[in-house]
Order: C-alpha cells, then sequence, then structure tokens
C-alpha cells in the first residue's frame, strides 16, 4: 500500500504438468512442441503408453494451470461403460459407475439447457480464464471493467470459432499464459472426452479466450481409453442431423433393441491459452502522415461498443492529487493512515504503519521517502481499506466508479529529507497542497506521547530559534498552488496552544493576500464509530466552503483551515468530505504557460519521469514460443503533462548523455566533483578546469548531439496502478516501454562489438510523442544545457553570481551555477543575446570575488536570473515553474566536521522559464 506501482516478482511459472507427472517416471522421450499446431488445426494424435504417464499431480489451487473435465455449454452424455471409469476414484463430483456391457442402458437424448443457464456458466469460465491468466502475471490486479464477454447466439446450441481475438484486456499483456488440461479430473485423473465434445469444448476455449484478447494453442492430444454409450432412437421418426454426426464419428455404431450403440475413443487434450499481443493497438485514429501511431483494425462493433462504455466510466471517475507536507512530527503519516484504513492512532504510530516503507521509519517515527495511498469517494461513503471487499487500488477503483479518486502523496517533514519534501510538492504536479502543522506546535515541549517536538529537539542547538511549521507555510504559499491547512493534533494542544498557532497561521495567510476559512470541527461523541461514511450536515458545510472558491478568482485565493485528531477522530469525516468536494482544476493542455506563437515546438504529448522500476516492461518472450530473448524494456512512472498515451504507441525518451568518441571523452568521467560547501561564495579556482570540461559538454548544440533521444514503443499503461488502454492528460501512472535498439550487422573482423544496450533511464527525464509539424519540418526536441528564469522576489539579488544552487522543475532536480542576473525588461527576451556568447566563459571567474555585484531590480522589482545545468542537460518547457533554493550550503544547519552531511533550509525563490539555451 505503499507505493504507486506494485508487482510480485516471482509469480508462478507457466509448465505444463506433464514434465511432472505425480505417480509415473518421466518419459525418456518427451512428446515435442514442434507437433503442436495452433488455432483450429489439432496436432498429431498419440497414445497414452507414449508418455510413461497414467495420471497428474493434482491440481494446484493457485497458479497459471486447470483442469477440466469438460467445458460444455449443455450437460455431459452418460456412457455405459468405459474404460477410464475405474480410474476417476479421486473425482467423487463425476465418478460414473460401471455397467454391464450387454444390457443397453437408455442414456436418454442429449439435453440442452435453458440459455439463460447456459450463458451463465459460459461467464463462469470466462472469468475463471482470467483468474488463471492473472495467475501469471507478476500484477494479480487486472481491470474487469471492460471485460467483454462472449455472447450466446439464441438460435444455435454451441459457440463458433472466433475468426480472430478481441481486443486484449488491459493488464493481461503482461501475463505468461494459463494451460488447460481438458478431460482430466481434479486429483489429476485422465477421464477423457469423446472426439466431438473435445472439438466442442476447445472451441468453447477459443470462444472464452477471443473475449479477453487471447488466442489458444492445442499443445497435445492424446488418447486415454475407450467408452461406449447407447441413444434410443425411434425407427418410425427420421434420424437428426446431430445423430447422424454422431453416427459417424462412433468408432462401431449398431443398433441394438430399438437404440443406437455407439462405441469411440476417450480424448485428453492440452491446450496454452496466451495473450495476443499483436491486438495491442490504439483505438483512437491516427495523425495523418504520422510515424508514432500504430494503424489498429476495425474492432467487433459489440467489443467497440463495450470498450467505449467502460471507458466512458472510466473517465467518469474524478481524479484529484494531493499532496501532505509539514514539519516532521507533525501527524502527517498518522493522519494518512487512519484517512486510508479508518484505523485511530494511539499516539505512538499505530495508525501509519501500513505507509512506511523502511524499518528505519518504524523504529525513529520518522518519514524519509514518499508513499502514495488511494481513497474513493461514492455517494456518502468512503471507500478505503476499511471498506468491505477491498484489498487493492483495484478495488478501490472499482468501488468508487462514477465517483472520485483521490491520490494522496505522503511526504518526509524533516529538514534532512529536504529534497523528498520539495519533489512531494513540484513533482507529480499536485491539484492541492495539504499543509499538516500540530495544535501544540506553539509549546515548549511535548505534553504527552505523540507530542510535537521543537526545532532545537530535532536538530540540537542549530535548531533554536528557527519555525519548521513556518518555514513549510511560507514555501507553500510561494509555490501558489491551491493550499488547504489541516491542524492535527487536535486532543494534545491546550487553547493557549492553539490559539497561538491559529495566529500565525492567520497572519501569514493574510500577508499573502489570501482569505482563510476556518471549518468547525465536529464535537460528536460518537465520530469514532465510523468513520467510513459523511453525515448529510458535514457535507453541506464543507459544499458551501467548496462553492466560494469555485467562484473565486482562482483556486489560490482561498485557503480551508480545518482541525483534525488522528487518535479521536475529530475533523476526520469533515477532511473526508472536504477532499470529496475540493475543486478540481481543468485538464491541462500544451499552451497552459506560453501562447502558441512563442513555443512552436512543443510537442503533441509530454510524459514526466518521476520513477523507474528495474523490470522488464512485457513479458512477450516468456508468454509466446518465438524464442526471443528478454525486450530491452523498463517501467516508468509519473505525470502526463498534456497530450495522451495510449499502447502501441511510439514515443521518444530523453535526453540521455550524448555518445563521445573516445578521444573526446572527458578524463575521470565516471568520478564524482565535489561542489562548493557554502552557498553564496565565489568559485575556487581548483574548479575552474572542471567547470570548463562540463560548459563545454553542456555547449554542444542538441540537433547535432548523437544518442541524445531515444525511440521506444509503450507496451502497457497503468493509471493510479489500474490496467488501461489508454493515459490522459493530467494522470498519473506507470508506463511499460521497450527500446527500439535497432540490430547491427555482425563484424567479421577479430573484434566483434557487443549489441548496443538499452539506455539507462533516470529521473527527471520526459518521453514525448513529437508533433506532425516536428516530423515534416525534421525538428526534434531541443535540450537544454542552460535557462533564463524570471522572478518577482526582490530577494533573489541576495543570490551572487558564479553561486552553485539547486533548481526544481517539474520533475527535474538539478545543480546549476547562477551566470548573471539583469533587471526584467518587458517584450526584450533577446536583449542578452550578446551575453549568450561569453555565457559559460569563466574568463573573469578570478574577479568575481574582487568586484561585487550591485544590487539588481527590474521593473515592478522583477530580475531575470540565468543559471547554467552542472551535470546533464535537461529538456525545459518555456513558462514552466522553477524553485531556487541553496545548494546544501548556509541553512538550518551544515556540517562542520569532515564528511559530515548539512541540511538546508526551505528558503528558496519562485519564478518563470522565459527561454532555454541549447
Amino acid at each position: 500500500m505503499a507505493s504507486i506501482f506494485s508487482f510480485d516478482p516471482d509469480p508462478p511459472r507457466v509448465s505444463s504438468p506433464w514434465l511432472t507427472p505425480s505417480d509415473s517416471p518421466k518419459s525418456s522421450t518427451p512428446q515435442p512442441r514442434d507437433g503442436a499446431a495452433i488455432s483450429g488445426a489439432l496436432p498429431t494424435s498419440g497414445q497414452l503408453q507414449d508418455y510413461g504417464v497414467t495420471r497428474l499431480e493434482a491440481e494446484p489451487q493457485d497458479g497459471p494451470t486447470e483442469y477440466k473435465l469438460h467445458l460444455l455449454l449443455r450437460p455431459r452424455r452418460t456412457y455405459s461403460s468405459s474404460s477410464t471409469g475405474s480410474l476417476i476414484s479421486g473425482s467423487q463430483q463425476h465418478k460414473q459407475p460401471q455397467s454391464n456391457p450387454s444390457l443397453p442402458q437408455d442414456s436418454g437424448p442429449t439435453l440442452a439447457a435453458s440459455n439463460q443457464s447456459r450463458q451463465h456458466r459460459l461467464e463462469q469460465l470466462t472469468t475463471q480464464l482470467l483468474w488463471r491468466l492473472q495467475q501469471s502475471s507478476p500484477y494479480h490486479a487486472s481491470s474487469t471493467s471492460d471485460l467483454v464477454l462472449p455472447k450466446l447466439p439464441e438460435a444455435t446450441e454451441s459457440l463458433g470459432t472466433p475468426s480472430h481475438p478481441g481486443k486484449l484486456l488491459a493488464g493481461l499483456e503482461e501475463s505468461r499464459g494459463a494451460f488447460y488440461e481438458i478431460g482430466v479430473s481434479d486429483d489429476g485423473t485422465f477421464v477423457g472426452l469423446t472426439k466431438d465434445e473435445m472439438d466442442e469444448s476447445l472451441t468453447n476455449l477459443r470462444a472464452m479466450a477471443a473475449s479477453l484478447g487471447c488466442k489458444v494453442e492445442v499443445v497435445r492430444m492424446v488418447v486415454v481409453g475407450d467408452c461406449e454409450w447407447h441413444e434410443p432412437v425411434d425407427p418410425a421418426l427420421p434420424v437428426s442431423q446431430s445423430t447422424k454426426k454422431r453416427f459417424r464419428t462412433a468408432k462401431f455404431p449398431a443398433w441394438q433393441g430399438g437404440s443406437l450403440r455407439h462405441q469411440a475413443q476417450l480424448w485428453v487434450a492440452e491446450a496454452l491459452v496466451t495473450p495476443d499481443l499483436s491486438s495491442r493497438k490504439p483505438m483512437r485514429t491516427p495523425e495523418p502522415n504520422s510515424p508514432f501511431r500504430y494503424e489498429s483494425p476495425s474492432p467487433v462493433q459489440s467489443d467497440a461498443d463495450s470498450g467505449r462504455i467502460a471507458l466512458a466510466a472510466h473517465e467518469a471517475t474524478e481524479q484529484l492529487r494531493i499532496t501532505l507536507t509539514g514539519p516532521t512530527t507533525s501527524g502527517k503519516s498518522s493522519l494518512l493512515g487512519t484517512l486510508s484504513t479508518a484505523t485511530l492512532d494511539n499516539g505512538r504510530g499505530k495508525s501509519r504503519l501500513s505507509l512506511l516503507k523502511h524499518r528505519h521509519e518504524i523504529v525513529s517515527g520518522v518519514t524519509s521517502s514518499v508513499a502514495q495511498e488511494l481513497i474513493g469517494y461514492k455517494d456518502q461513503d468512503v471507500v478505503n481499506f476499511a471498506s468491505g471487499n477491498v484489498t487493492s487500488w483495484t478495488d478501490i477503483h472499482a468501488a468508487a466508479e462514477n465517483g472520485r479518486l483521490v491520490f494522496v502523496s505522503d511526504s518526509a517533514g524533516h529538514p534532512r529529507y529536504r529534497r523528498t519534501t520539495v519533489r512531494g510538492l513540484v513533482g507529480w504536479a499536485p491539484h492541492w497542497a495539504v499543509l499538516c502543522i500540530a495544535a501544540d506546535d506553539g509549546e515548549n515541549a511535548p505534553s504527552a506521547a505523540g507530542g510535537t517536538s521543537s526545532a532545537q529537539d530535532i536538530l540540537g542547538s542549530a535548531g533554536a530559534g528557527i519555525d519548521l511549521a513556518k518555514a513549510h507555510l511560507e514555501l507553500c504559499l510561494k509555490l501558489d498552488k491551491p493550499l488547504c491547512i489541516v491542524i492535527t493534533k487536535l486532543d494534545l494542544a491546550s487553547k493557549t496552544s492553539l490559539r497561538q498557532t491559529l495566529s500565525k497561521i492567520l497572519s501569514a495567510v493574510k500577508a499573502m493576500g489570501r482569505t482563510p476559512s476556518i471549518i468547525p470541527p465536529d464535537q460528536s461523541k460518537t465520530i469514532d464509530s465510523d468513520l467510513t461514511t459523511i453525515t448529510v450536515t458535514e457535507e453541506d458545510v464543507i459544499r458551501g466552503v467548496a462553492e466560494k472558491m469555485r467562484l473565486s478568482d482562482g483556486l489560490t485565493s482561498i485557503i480551508p483551515i480545518i482541525m483534525t485528531s488522528a487518535a479521536k477522530g475529530t475533523g476526520i469525516r469533515s477532511l473526508h468530505a472536504l477532499l470529496k468536494q475540493l475543486p478540481i482544476p481543468p485538464a491541462p493542455t500544451s499552451q497552459d504557460f506560453v501562447g502558441l506563437a512563442l513555443n512552436p515546438e512543443q510537442p503533441a504529448c509530454l510524459f514526466h519521469i518521476e520513477d523507474v522500476f528495474g523490470l522488464p516492461a512485457s513479458f512477450e518472450p516468456l508468454a509466446s514460443s518465438s524464442g526471443k530473448q528478454t525486450d530491452a524494456g523498463v517501467v516508468v512512472a509519473g505525470y502526463l503533462r498534456f497530450g495522451s498515451l495510449a499502447v502501441g504507441d511510439i514515443v521518444v525518451i530523453g535526453p540521455f548523455p550524448a555518445e563521445w568518441e573516445e578521444n573526446d571523452s572527458l578524463p575521470n568521467k565516471s568520478g564524482s566533483r565535489s561542489s562548493p560547501n557554502s552557498f553564496g561564495a565565489s568559485l575556487s579556482n581548483t574548479l575552474a578546469t572542471d567547470l570548463s570540461r562540463i560548459a563545454a559538454r553542456n555547449a554542444v548544440s542538441a540537433s547535432v548531439s548523437k544518442g541524445e533521444w531515444h525511440s521506444a514503443h509503450i507496451v502497457s499503461l497503468r493509471n493510479l496502478r489500474l490496467p488501461v488502454h489508454t493515459l490522459k492528460a493530467g494522470q498519473v501512472g506507470s508506463v511499460g516501454v521497450v527500446f527500439d535498439i535497432p540490430e547491427q550487422e555482425l563484424s567479421n573482423g577479430p573484434f566483434e562489438r557487443k549489441p548496443p544496450a538499452a539506455p539507462r533511464i533516470r529521473k527527471g527525464l520526459v518521453m514525448a510523442i513529437p508533433t506532425r509539424h516536428m516530423i515534416v519540418t525534421g525538428h526534434s526536441l531541443q535540450a537544454a544545457s542552460g535557462f533564463t528564469a524570471s522572478f518577482e522576489d526582490s530577494d533573489i539579488n541576495s543570490v551572487t553570481r558564479g553561486s552553485l544552487v539547486v533548481v526544481y522543475i517539474a520533475s527535474i532536480r538539478a545543480s546549476a551555477k547562477v551566470v548573471r542576473l539583469a533587471p526584467h525588461v518587458n517584450n526584450e527576451l533577446t536583449a542578452r543575446s550578446e551575453d549568450l556568447d561569453d555565457m559559460f566563459g569563466l574568463d573573469s571567474i578570478d574577479n568575481e570575488a574582487e568586484e561585487p555585484e550591485p544590487l539588481v531590480f527590474g521593473s515592478d522589482g522583477v530580475t531575470d536570473v540565468t543559471l547554467e545545468l552542472m551535470t546533464n542537460r535537461e529538456w525545459i518547457e518555456l513558462g514552466s515553474q522553477v524553485l531556487v533554493m541553496p545548494g546544501g550550503g548556509q541553512g538550518l544547519y551544515h556540517g562542520s566536521e569532515r564528511g559530515e552531511k548539512g541540511i538546508a533550509g526551505l528558503e528558496g525563490f519562485v519564478g518563470r522559464v522565459l527561454e532555454v539555451v541549447d
């Protein structure tokens, strides 16, 4: 429950039980797979004695192997005698008594069940097949919202063989398949079916598999015995067509006492059901003349209609992203644990145990990583892990359909983990930031178990006089995002402490021109009895506040303030009502930051990579018999800035480090370069050589950088762990991609070159689909080695030229050097072109310390700052927000001893990117 992306690294293997018989020795000459045929054709028939087995192992309860006596949609005929009848002692349900063959036994005609019961059995068999296929997938949760079950024609008694599989069900692309043993009882005993019953069972299996987007391969057909049955026939009546068919297929048909006696062989079949990966095509129409969309065949009308209905239902569910932030020991994780599990805290972190990822977090109680949870809302109900039949995010998706999903990220609050704190606010593009401030924050020492520690208790003497809650509040206000403030630990605060905390919050909010809106807490005495429902009274109060925010000048003008207690349950239902009613900003577009005229080379789709997972993106080589090697794939998670992604799309990923020849490579390339340990000081002379090399590397134009962008195609998509076919703008999810690495010709020389390896993806890269204009004109995405940003905060002038800072832009976190500060002049973006030639020149670096720069103020106090990226080239969108923070120097605390890690504060400057430099 603590990650946006979960998987089983060791799913069950898809192996035939014929290779591991239970009580028989393995055959010295096992049946080869070469004789297996696909779809309608049958493999070469075999005899049971050729395999050296008498039975299979008992059917496993879990795993991708299913034993079925038959897959008929009608009652199976009764045999008067069977050579396998004495072998089915372990199958109590289907045991047949041995009869005297000399006495004809009237089995009656073959009965056809009602159409309703046949359809119900078909649906049960199909969902059972889906479950078996999921057992061989590392992600056991798959979406069933767009499951298209096969429908029985009312006028026919059986299904027909489908011409081609339907659309692959989302989530099954990673399945390695499932084995079906037809004609075998649950204990592994061979029972067998006649030829006509086996053909009908395989036809039904193909229809079931086709509805899931899978194909069937018959691996083996084995004769396990003989049988005999009698069918009464009235000589005065004409013989039906079905009787004639069975008459022809019988081995020794004969008339006996007014009945038709049949003798036939009993067959057992093994079939492998695997995903049809050729059906992974987007349903939408590609752009004309665009090589970045796959053409898709026209789907069956019923499948297309069902897919559109399921897609509309999924899109009707609102998705809200929020980030919990605040100082350490303010109760963020405990609050999220109570919201997601309805578990009241005991003051020692009981409710947050399901969120913590690391052992040291459990021991110390300090969160050091980002954890994510999903909460759903449907009518008056709260859908979380306390709800019935909810064990995964997929269950929350299903229960909250047509309601609202809230994706909550819990970030660290300790100053030592500043990077995690800031990434939680800047990365993943949250709609709202929820700032948690403890009600007893004003007290000097914790009054009880679970009390809030002061900055001096956390940082020692270095934290004296520092207000961590105020630092987090000021940072949230500077970022100018929709903000909600939650006052926690209401049960531990005195009236004086609560008054001081509220006074501090209201003063800071009003100083930034915002309007606070305090929501009164619920004082009901029975509030801890049910935290999974929202009362009408609470919802009406919150609806009034939400309506004011919608009618105000932007979502940032009003800041709701709510008081809660995770130990007593006070305010929890009101907070649920607030999360359900918070306004959601409109879906982002590619022109949100700048106009089309200023940014003509914007891609058609942009995905920011926030996390990378080291596992294969596709299990196609394992699920198929093609013998291909494992693909060069990877799974990434992040935020779709604009556009849409679909399974099968071809994308470009980058920017990667440019390829260099050996004679052009930098010395000590793999070594890490130390940075100055003081913020605001000019660079020392010992680093001039290293910086000049980095500047020379970054100065290469993106148009001539080889290997900076790599092509790949998407093989799987997940939106909040739910398998989907399409990811929409503004959504977060995980994407499985496989790089399109060109195959090199084999060298005949003495030294053969190794095959090219897949590039290594890191956080901060982007995934994009170029526009048609870019493809026609031959333009490519341009990576930047530097950029210029505009800041309205006059305190930016305290940053000196040559100092090192850390910049946060979307998913990018990078070290940068301040190159230039200049007053901002409207409509003069190109006025600094004369200075760009010497942007990375370090000729005057020795004179920087001797000649301090005067303070620079532009029009209306706006200052332009030019920065140079120190490590990697990045793709930066014009107009995007940038946060510039000290690079670990003079902050709250910096280590004085050698090797001691410093802690930087949350002081920073927020601006907008004006231009980028290649």
